[in-house]
């Protein structure tokens, strides 16, 4: 399965591709690279690669899938992004336009319950719904005041990610 992988600012999609005992093949941007990996304590790591060697080490970050790579000349900020790391990265954020706040669905998932009506007027942090997806229950609140404008969904519909779900607009537009 690949990933995407972040290494300072760039992003790479990286791919375990076959792995025999030290021996592994892992492709980068689709292209191949035969490696000897090995690990050589706990977070340190002896790389081989074309007869050259590298010592990584690796530390956790503030986030599971946060890390910091030492090697002898340079360090390294990596982030690994796969579904859950988006989905949790996505989870309080909306798409803003001028006037409106948009909920969005950051993942697949089922819609577990509506807090609002259309037209009622929420407040800056009030839960408007509570999406299950990957086994977890996630409550999207609104980023700023506002009136429900619309309500894209039903409760026990299935949502796709990226659907939008609720839309609200400034209660100033309307009052």
């Amino acid at each position: 399965m690949p990933y995407e992988v972040k290494v300072n600012k760039r992003t790479a999609n990286v791919e375990l591709l076959s792995r025999e005992g030290h021996h592994v093949l892992i492709a980068v941007d689709g292209k191949e690279y035969n490696l000897d990996f090995e690990m050589v304590g706990k977070g340190k790591y002896s790389i081989l690669h074309n007869n050259k060697s590298f010592n990584v080490e690796v530390i956790p970050g503030h986030t599971i899938k946060q890390y910091v790579a030492h090697t002898s000349k340079s360090t390294f900020h990596v982030d690994i992004v796969d579904a859950e790391s988006k989905y949790l990265e996505n989870r309080f954020k909306g798409q803003e336009d001028e006037g409106e706040s948009t909920i969005v669905a950051p993942i697949p998932g089922r819609v577990v319950k509506i807090l609002v009506n259309k037209d009622e007027l929420v407040e800056a942090g009030q839960t408007i719904i509570i999406i299950s997806a990957m086994k977890m229950e996630s409550e999207f609140k609104a980023k700023k005041p506002g009136r429900i404008a619309d309500i894209k969904v039903v409760e026990g519909q299935t949502v796709d990610a990226r659907q939008v779900l609720v839309i609200i607009e400034d209660a100033i537009e309307h009052s």
